[in-house]
């Protein structure tokens, strides 16, 4: 047996797990913990005292082999740093430091195209059946923070996973309505153009609330619906926290809430506009791939709005692609529940080092 060290850096929280891995790669979880990120300087001491207390709950000593670290932020030679926090990591001193033979760095949203791997029927919710294809490519995209998007490729009897930057295409309206919002945003923001994470993200939600809201304020259109009182006190607290590192209110999370609960037409109004232009987005992705293998909707917004995803303008805007549409309600559509995806597939990549 080979013990594995994985982990899922963020700059808010590091979840750390000691995985043992046998001869025909079966992974076994021998002990996790979850460490606020800033109450370290850097992931050496935190490893280390992880090691120290795997050792102790395990009655064993602790010595991972190899070590793969799915980071928040964007991974160049087997460094990083971090988005929202003050560390740079390096692999080649990270195995200095910690005496592990072997530490990868990949990124976070490739650690979610590992982790597909290693999931279960239970951890995976199918919106679209299609016609799978195991031999050819899977694509991933998730929304989140930002949006992720990426790829794998099946090489042989083994995937190899791909990032991109997909997300950062540009967002493209298809009706009246979305055209406003492009131009509301370029308004407001001062830009050229408007990528599609703009729109199809956390802060994408909150963007589309203002925007109905303050459209509303401009136009004499007594038909459209107010602001819930606590709805809008909370948007507007975190209006007010622009330019903290920390604020008391997710706007995403407020809204998708009140439209799930149906007590605030605005907030539905807000999540219908989401998701039909992250069904449009999911769908220009698989056009590019063909991904017969599945196509997988990760991200933290995802498993707490299925509900409005199984209501079909999700699926109605993936599909919606003209000529293509045949094609596309061939291709198998997943939403991912499980929220350790990214450390599963940490472990994966550990375990192929």
């Amino acid at each position: 047996m080979t013990l594995l060290l994985a982990g899922d850096t963020g700059g808010t929280k590091t979840i750390l797990r000691l995985v043992e891995v046998s001869p025909d790669f079966k992974l076994k979880t021998i002990y996790e913990e979850r460490y606020p990120s800033q109450d370290f300087p850097d992931l050496v001491p935190m490893v280390k005292q992880f090691i120290a207390e795997a050792g102790k709950s395990t009655a064993q000593e602790v010595t991972p082999e190899k070590a793969c670290f799915a980071i928040a932020g964007p991974v160049t030679n087997n460094t990083a740093k971090l988005t929202n926090l003050a560390w740079f990591l390096d692999g080649e001193r990270l195995q200095e430091d910690l005496g592990i033979a072997r530490v990868s760095l990949i990124n976070d949203f490739a650690a979610v195209g590992y982790g597909i791997l290693g999931l279960t029927k239970e951890d995976v919710f199918t919106l679209q059946a299609g016609k799978p294809n195991p031999e050819a490519p899977v694509g991933i995209i998730g929304a989140g923070t930002g949006l992720g998007q990426g790829f794998l490729v099946k090489q042989g009897d083994i995937y190899q996973v791909f990032a991109s930057e997909g997300g950062h295409s540009d967002f493209a309206p298809r009706n009246e309505l979305e055209f406003q919002l492009l131009k509301y945003l370029m308004d407001k923001h001062d830009i050229q153009r408007v990528s599609v994470e703009r729109v199809v993200s956390g802060l994408g939600i909150a963007a589309i609330y203002q925007f109905l809201r303050d459209r509303r304020s401009r136009v004499a259109d007594r038909k459209m619906q107010r602001e819930s009182p606590d709805i809008a006190q909370m948007i507007r607290s975190w209006e007010e926290q622009a330019g903290q590192t920390e604020k008391s209110v997710d706007p995403g999370a407020v809204i998708g809430t009140a439209a799930l609960e149906k007590r605030d037409r605005i907030s539905e109004q807000t999540m219908q506009i989401f998701i039909e232009a992250y069904g449009a987005e999911a769908g220009n992705l698989a056009l590019k791939l063909l991904p017969h293998g599945g196509l997988y909707v990760a991200g933290g917004i995802a498993p707490k709005i299925l509900p409005l995803l199984q209501e079909g303008s999700f699926l109605l805007n993936f599909t919606q692609k003209g000529r293509m549409r045949s094609i596309l309600t061939e291709i198998p559509v997943h939403i991912i529940l499980n929220s350790q995806v990214g450390l599963i597939g940490a472990a994966i990549s550990a375990a192929r080092l």
